[in-house]
């Protein structure tokens, strides 16, 4: 009982910091601060994930540079991030998609020459395995978090997107619970089966079709049932994918947690694994859908 009372604590506590960081703007009614108070969060969960993949790292006798790594991810965060504060109302969809992905493409091009540069005083056994740990967090971790901002903001289906993952875990656990047989990656996820995932799948459509559009996103999105259902097919299994890869780093390691930031529930890598591999391709689809309506 007492396990129950501090994962439920620990839970709650985790929902208000994310879902009021979501929509603080919406609450003190400045737009701009609530981009800040979202960048802030995203940019404490993107340096703790940082972290734990690190360990990880470490614990397989990589050695990251970690400062650097560190700097790069802030930089990453807080420059995707900040992106809607120079927006216009998406007056050009064309020209706001372009400024992301250069932006996001200047800052990886910047980072790996530094960091190759860097391996020479650090006179590593193996430095491109080390740059490459060094710099996957940056990929991996920081873009997804600082890609949360303009997700909300500037699509406003951030949270639909948590809503869903929600929906497909519950069910997919429900679902392998009451007919699961069929493992579907015993070397990565034991508990996981077919006969959960495709319940998962199932209810995590109907309900980016039937609540999605209450979402208010891009009209062009209102309107479209299979904007909603790609999303939610995205949400669905692309994020059990995330949650696979997760496992797969923990595993290899012998770990059962990626830390415990969050008592009774693990770490930062344990919490947002689904959404750090479904938030680019939502933005994706949220971009094209931007550019095909403006």
């Amino acid at each position: 009982m007492k396990t129950f009372w501090i994962r439920t604590a620990s839970a709650t506590v985790y929902a208000l910091l994310f879902i009021g960081s979501i929509y603080s703007g919406r609450l003190i009614g400045n737009d701009n601060i609530g981009i800040l108070i979202l960048t802030a969060f995203a940019l404490f969960v993107a340096l703790g994930c940082a972290f734990e993949y690190y360990r990880i790292a470490e614990m397989q006798n990589n050695h990251p540079n970690k400062p650097l790594g560190y700097f790069f991810t802030t930089l990453m965060v807080l420059g995707v991030s900040l992106l809607p504060l120079g927006s216009n109302e998406m007056e050009s969809g064309s020209a706001f998609c372009f400024t992301l992905i250069a932006l996001a493409g200047l800052l990886l091009f910047v980072s790996l020459p530094i960091t190759l540069a860097r391996e020479l005083w650090r006179n590593s056994e193996h430095p491109f395995g080390d740059v490459l740990h060094t710099l996957l967090p940056v990929v991996y971790c920081a873009l997804p978090l600082g890609l949360m901002s303009i997700l909300h903001y500037e699509f406003n289906i951030l949270m639909m997107c948590i809503i869903m993952v929600w929906v497909n875990d519950s069910f997919a656990y429900m679902g392998g619970s009451l007919f699961g047989k069929h493992k579907m990656w015993p070397k990565h996820s034991p508990g996981k089966t077919w006969e959960g995932t495709a319940i998962g799948v199932a209810a995590c459509v109907a309900v980016g079709i039937l609540i999605g559009p209450m979402f208010n996103a891009l009209p062009y999105h209102q309107t479209s049932w299979p904007f909603w259902l790609l999303l939610a097919l995205v949400c669905s299994i692309i994020g059990t994918l995330g949650d696979l890869v997760e496992s797969m780093l923990k595993r290899s390691v012998g770990l059962k947690d990626s830390g415990n930031i969050m008592p009774g529930h693990g770490g930062f890598l344990d919490r947002f694994d689904s959404l750090l591999m479904i938030i680019p391709f939502a933005t994706l689809i949220a971009m094209l859908a931007l550019v095909l309506y403006f």
